[in-house]
């Protein structure tokens, strides 16, 4: 059993329930008995240009030859019609974020990371893009702020994805 798993358990002794306090915010937790390992494998041949674009420093949308609709992430098939005639195309970078969020209560997974701000942009291109922003200080977050949507290496794994970082004056 975990560390977690066990902390539950002690709670359940004295409280009755699997409920503790998470030390940021000081507000309850409640704390599943069970662990749910979770590792998941999905097939990226079709859309495996997107990956080898990212080791080059390109980042790729698709668009659907038939009806042109645009995808970010890139989609191998066209879920609007339904056909498989896509045409691949490097997005420029150039974006506009829509909103954005600081995340400061992680999955445990992510809880080696500090708090780090999601952010949706709209592209030069039309599509929307989810990614990290990267910025120094969340107080420079401006409405409409121009962003430019990047390759980096996301550490401690080291493996290659992509994040927005902040254009303009004062950032």
């Amino acid at each position: 059993m975990s560390n977690l798993g066990e902390i539950a358990k002690k709670s359940i002794e004295e409280k009755g329930l699997p409920l503790i306090e998470e030390a940021k915010t000081k507000l309850p937790v409640y704390i599943s008995v069970r662990e749910l390992p979770l590792r998941f494998q999905f097939g990226v041949a079709k859309v495996q240009k997107f990956f080898e674009g990212l080791k080059e420093g390109k980042i790729y949308m698709t668009q659907c030859k038939t009806c042109g609709e645009k995808y970010f992430p890139p989609q191998a098939d066209c879920p609007k019609c339904l056909t498989s005639s896509m045409e691949w195309i490097p997005l420029s970078g150039e974006g506009e974020l829509v909103t954005c969020t600081m995340i400061c209560v992680k999955p445990s997974t992510y809880t080696h990371y500090r708090d780090y701000i999601v952010g949706i942009a709209k592209m030069k291109e039309g599509v929307k893009v989810l990614a990290w922003l990267k910025i120094d200080d969340p107080k420079k977050i401006k409405p409409k702020m121009k962003v430019k949507l990047t390759t980096t290496v996301r550490e401690p794994e080291g493996f290659i994805t992509y994040e927005f970082v902040p254009l303009g004056e004062g950032i």
